[in-house]
């Protein structure tokens, strides 16, 4: 078993930065680089929509198009952290954003990041964008 736990959420005004954590943690055995891991996030009567994914190394990375250029998928596999870079922030960007982890080392090979790939998800944190 999985357990991923999000932070770093909060309210911010338009043009602004966040910086989302993830850390992820597990039964015996677990082991961070084994996954790929993914930010989702879920606007209030909006489906669940897929932002980024980065393989188990770090060295690919996938992003939606509604974010490419202004957020930075990252993480440090000796800490079991994932971490989202948010900058330019826009009203639109309003949402709970998800972290979840998916095994097998690496993202999906097309777009779009879907969720049914991805077995683990934390309980989100809330980013509030401001005009």
């Amino acid at each position: 078993q999985v357990q991923v736990v999000e932070s770093g959420g909060g309210l911010v005004q338009a043009g602004g930065s966040l910086r989302l954590s993830c850390t992820a943690s597990g039964s015996s055995g677990f082991r961070f680089d084994e996954y790929a891991m993914g930010w989702f996030r879920q606007a209030p009567g909006k489906e669940r929509e897929g932002l980024s994914c980065i393989s188990w190394s770090g060295v690919t990375t996938y992003y939606a198009d509604s974010v490419k250029g202004r957020f930075i998928i990252s993480r440090d596999n000796t800490n079991n952290t994932l971490y989202l870079q948010m900058n330019n922030l826009k009203p639109e960007d309003t949402a709970m954003y998800y972290c979840a982890a998916r095994r097998g080392y690496y993202c999906q090979r097309t777009l779009p990041i879907t969720a049914t790939a991805f077995g683990y998800w934390g309980q989100g944190t809330q980013v509030t964008v401001s005009s």
